[in-house]
C-alpha cells in the first residue's frame, strides 16, 4: 500500500521539483530577464507536466509557478505584493494561460487513451465477426456486422478528432495572442503552434489517403500500372522516401546476384517496402540495423524482406497485424502513432500482384522479419 502511495505521489513531486528548479535557475538573472520570458519558461514546464503526468500534477505545477512568479520575479521581488498594475495583469494572464494549457494538454492525452481503447474494441469486434460467420447463424453475423460498423465509425471519428483537437487548440492560442496586448507569444512560440497545425493537417491527409487506398483495394478497383523494372529501382525509391524515418538506423541492403527484372506496379511495391521500413524503424531501438533483402523464390517469384532487431511480434498476432485499424498493444513503451492501415494496405497491394506477405522471427531468433513475394512476370510480357 505504501508503495502504491509513493507511486501516485511521484508525478506531483516531479511537478513541484521542476518548477523549483526552473525558478532557481532563472532567479539570479531576474533583473536581466523580462516578465514575459520568465512566464513562458514556467508555462513550458507546465505543458511538459500536463503531457507526461496528467492534469492534477499540472494544476499543482501551475499553482507553484504562480507563487514563484509573484514572489521572485514581479516587483517588488521577494514580497507578495505587486506594485505595478501592468504586472498584476500579466500575473493574472499567466495564471489563466497556465491552467488552460495544462487542461488542454491533459485533455488531448485523455482523448488519445480513449482512441486506443476504441481501437482495441474494434479489433475484438473483428474477431467476433469472423467467429460469427463461421459458427453462428446468418442473423447473428448481421448483428455483429452492425456492431462492427458502429465501432469502426467510432474509431474513425476519434482518429479524426484527435488531430482536430490539437489544431483547434493551436489556432485558439494564436487568435488569443493577437487579441491580448499584455501577454503575447514570442516568435518561437508562434512557430511551435504553426508546426503543430502543419503536422496534424498532414496526419489527417495521410489518414484520408489511407482510407481511400484501402477502400479501392478491397473493392478491387485498383488499376495496376505494370511495367518492367529492377528490384534495385524499387529499393532506391523506397529508401529515398524513408530517409527521415530511418535516420536513427543503418539500413543494410542484400540482394541476390543477377536478379531478373519484375513486371509490377513499381510505385505500389515501393510503397509496401517503405511501409515495412517505417514500421521497422518505429519498433526497433535507435542505432540498430535494418536489413532489406531480395532473393529468388519458388514458382518464378522474388522474395523481398525487411528485418529488424526490435522486440518482435508474438506469433498469435502475426496475422492480425494485417487487419485494418489493428495496432498491437504488446509494446507499451512505444510512443509512435498511426492509424493501423499501413500493413492492411500493403497486404492488399501484394495480393493484387498475386503475391503473399507474412511475418516470422528475425535472424538468431530476434526481432521481426516481414517478407512478401512478387512474380517475375506474366503472360502479358
Amino acid at each position: 500500500m505504501s508503495h502504491l502511495r509513493q507511486h501516485k505521489a511521484t508525478p506531483f513531486a516531479l511537478a513541484l521539483a521542476s518548477i523549483v528548479l526552473t525558478t532557481a535557475l532563472l532567479e539570479p538573472f531576474h533583473e536581466q530577464l523580462s516578465v514575459t520570458t520568465v512566464a513562458l519558461a514556467l508555462l513550458l514546464v507546465i505543458l511538459f507536466t500536463a503531457t507526461f503526468s496528467g492534469r492534477n500534477p499540472a494544476l499543482l505545477a501551475a499553482l507553484a509557478a504562480m507563487l514563484c512568479f509573484n514572489y521572485f520575479f514581479l516587483p517588488p521581488v521577494r514580497t507578495w505584493t505587486i506594485a505595478n498594475p501592468q504586472n498584476l495583469i500579466a500575473w493574472a494572464a499567466f495564471i489563466l494561460t497556465a491552467i488552460t494549457a495544462g487542461e488542454l494538454s491533459a485533455y488531448a492525452r485523455r482523448r488519445a487513451e480513449e482512441a486506443e481503447r476504441n481501437q482495441e474494441k474494434v479489433a475484438k469486434l473483428y474477431q467476433e465477426l469472423q467467429t460469427a460467420f463461421e459458427k453462428a447463424s446468418h442473423a447473428e453475423a448481421l448483428r455483429q456486422s452492425e456492431l462492427l460498423k458502429s465501432a469502426l465509425l467510432d474509431a474513425v471519428t476519434h482518429d479524426i478528432r484527435t488531430p482536430l483537437t490539437s489544431i483547434k487548440a493551436a489556432v485558439t492560442a494564436l487568435l488569443n495572442d493577437e487579441k491580448n496586448d499584455e501577454f503575447q507569444l514570442d516568435a518561437e512560440g508562434k512557430k511551435e503552434f504553426l508546426e503543430i497545425i502543419n503536422e496534424e493537417t498532414d496526419r489527417l491527409n495521410r489518414f484520408t489517403e489511407g482510407m481511400v487506398e484501402l477502400a479501392r483495394l478491397e473493392a478491387k478497383a485498383v488499376q495496376l500500372r505494370r511495367a518492367w523494372c529492377s528490384v534495385d529501382e524499387i529499393f532506391a525509391a523506397a529508401l529515398d522516401r524513408a530517409k527521415a524515418v530511418c535516420k536513427a538506423h543503418r539500413v543494410q541492403i542484400a540482394t541476390e546476384a543477377e536478379l531478373p527484372a519484375v513486371r509490377v506496379d513499381a510505385k505500389a511495391i515501393a510503397q509496401v517496402v517503405y511501409t515495412l521500413l517505417e514500421n521497422a524503424a518505429k519498433y526497433s531501438p535507435p542505432g540498430t540495423p535494418i536489413k532489406l533483402s531480395a532473393q529468388r523464390a519458388p514458382d518464378e517469384m522474388i522474395e523481398i524482406a525487411v528485418e529488424d532487431e526490435g522486440r518482435g511480434i508474438p506469433e498469435e498476432l502475426r496475422e492480425r497485424v494485417f487487419e485494418k485499424f489493428f495496432r498491437a498493444a504488446f509494446d507499451t513503451t512505444s510512443t509512435t502513432g498511426g492509424f493501423g492501415l499501413g500493413l492492411a494496405i500493403a497486404r492488399g497491394i501484394i495480393a493484387s500482384h498475386a503475391g503473399k506477405i507474412g511475418i516470422t522471427t528475425g535472424a538468431q531468433n530476434r526481432g521481426t522479419r516481414v517478407a512478401f513475394t512478387i512474380p517475375i512476370g506474366d503472360e502479358e510480357q
